[in-house]
């Protein structure tokens, strides 16, 4: 009896500049009757469980503390009553700041290892900017009513800022614009500082330090230098020095028009109304903000999730589905983790052995790479038609092409965009001396620079869980 129905549990964990949290997720797969392979698309997505959230702990200024989170999370599973066996995918997120942290790539992969089964661990500024989106439902709603919406994530660290038009984000960008970035307690003693907090005092001639006592007029100046930067950027492009020294990321690519504008994240609560004081400049912050909103040019609206958006984007918007009619060498095993994808540009028209072969000698040359010395995934949006001949072609420069990696038996990953794995794979295995460590799946939307995690197969060897993502850990 064929399945047309898979159910999976997912969930998202966000190690954030200021809160860390997690939520678990119901995910419903159904086949699309309209495709012409029948692939399993994602139906539904339903939060089941939202945990408490906490101040993400520190063991210093440049260290996650790895036993109390850890142990926070296994309560929250036991609060949920989960049992981490029964996860079958998701992603662990780390955000913001924390992201810079000395031990952030360690904790991200150890927490996703006790996670589940298929569970990613991820960081990146454009990343969380997608997933923001979709978890706030920016996205969704762009796409039910037919608009391009900008929504912004404001978190502890950095502002995350995406544009959704008609249910697909085109394009991200990312600002260190945040609550915590200036720690302030309720007498007015300074207790944190980070880099960009830094950045705008010694723009406006600040300077203090850990344990000063600032004046709220200076922390509304500083405050109010970040919500401008910001503005700035949503309104673009970003000019001014400040706003240049503050981005994370390359600048939005705007559209013909924006129709809606939401935030998100932690200090959006506070812009819609909420209050709150966590000895961060977040309040003093959220109005200055929203005491520019007078200079974007189409109306705010209030999402339907905002301190959660980035959990919940990581739970139940990480996953990509495979089409139906994959290849596997049932040698291997899953999940294969952190594996880079390479976009191979071959003309259809030009199809020959080497054609083939030089533009994926071209595609590693362009990641400095060197085929053989480790995992990549070559991404084809439609280089062979389903002709045995074009085929047999095409399965001879993947041989040719990857002589070390066929010699060490390291796998050999192809994914294209267009429904023809099966062919492919089948046509290599038997064509070529490449009979093993073959890994064929199409019909995923892949960017070059993305990495992805695949996991094992669904429905009887024919469905791959993917999650695509960005591993950014770094210190600068």
């Amino acid at each position: 009896m064929e399945i047309n129905e898979i159910k999976i549990l997912s969930v998202g964990i966000d190690v954030g500049s200021s809160t860390s949290h997690l939520v678990f997720s119901n995910l419903v797969l159904r086949r699309d009757e309209r495709s012409d392979s029948r692939r399993f698309l994602i139906q539904k997505r339903n939060v089941i469980y939202e945990g408490r959230i906490i101040t993400t702990p520190l063991l210093d200024n440049d260290r996650i503390d790895i036993d109390k989170l850890t142990d926070f999370l296994k309560a929250e599973y036991k609060r949920a009553g989960i049992d981490p066996a029964d996860i079958q995918t998701g992603a662990v997120v780390v955000t913001g700041e924390t992201a810079k942290k000395d031990n952030a790539r360690q904790i991200a992969e150890a927490l996703s290892k006790d996670a589940g089964k298929f569970v990613a661990a991820t960081a990146g500024p454009n990343f969380e900017s997608l997933i923001a989106a979709m978890g706030s439902g920016a996205t969704n709603r762009s796409k039910d009513y037919n608009k391009t919406i900008l929504s912004c994530d404001i978190g502890g660290g950095t502002s995350n800022i995406a544009i959704s038009k008609n249910g697909e984000i085109i394009s991200t960008s990312c600002i260190s614009v945040g609550a915590i970035l200036l720690g302030v307690n309720a007498e007015g003693k300074i207790w944190r500082i980070d880099e960009p907090a830094r950045k705008v005092m010694d723009h406006i001639g600040l300077n203090y330090g850990i344990g000063d006592q600032i004046p709220k007029d200076d922390i509304e100046r500083i405050a109010t230098k970040f919500a401008e930067a910001l503005i700035e950027v949503i309104t673009g492009p970003a000019s001014s020095s400040l706003a240049r020294q503050l981005m994370v990321t390359n600048d939005l690519d705007f559209p013909d028009r924006i129709d809606e504008y939401s935030f998100s994240g932690g200090v959006a609560e506070l812009i819609y109304g909420r209050n709150g004081n966590y000895d961060d400049i977040g309040q003093i912050l959220a109005d200055k903000i929203k005491s520019l909103t007078f200079k974007l040019a189409s109306p705010v609206i209030e999402p339907v999730n905002k301190i959660r958006a980035t959990v919940i984007g990581a739970g139940a918007y990480s996953l990509s589905i495979s089409g139906s009619s994959g290849f596997m060498d049932d040698k291997l095993s899953f999940p294969i983790k952190n594996v880079p994808v390479i976009r191979v540009d071959v003309e259809r028209s030009k199809l020959s052995v080497e054609h083939v072969v030089s533009r994926i000698n071209v595609s590693f040359q362009r990641f400095d790479l060197i085929e053989g010395e480790e995992i990549v995934a070559l991404y084809f949006k439609d280089p062979v038609r389903a002709s045995y001949p074009k085929l047999e072609l095409f399965a001879k420069a993947i041989e040719a092409a990857f002589t070390n990696s066929i010699k060490s038996h390291i796998p050999i990953i192809l994914i294209f965009e267009k429904d023809i794995a099966c062919s492919v794979g089948n046509v290599i295995r038997r064509e070529t001396s490449l009979k093993t460590n073959l890994l064929s799946l199409d019909e995923l939307i892949l960017e070059e620079g993305d990495w992805i995690d695949i996991g094992e197969p669904l429905v009887a060897g024919q469905v791959f869980p993917v999650t695509v993502k960005s591993l950014v850990f770094n210190r600068n």
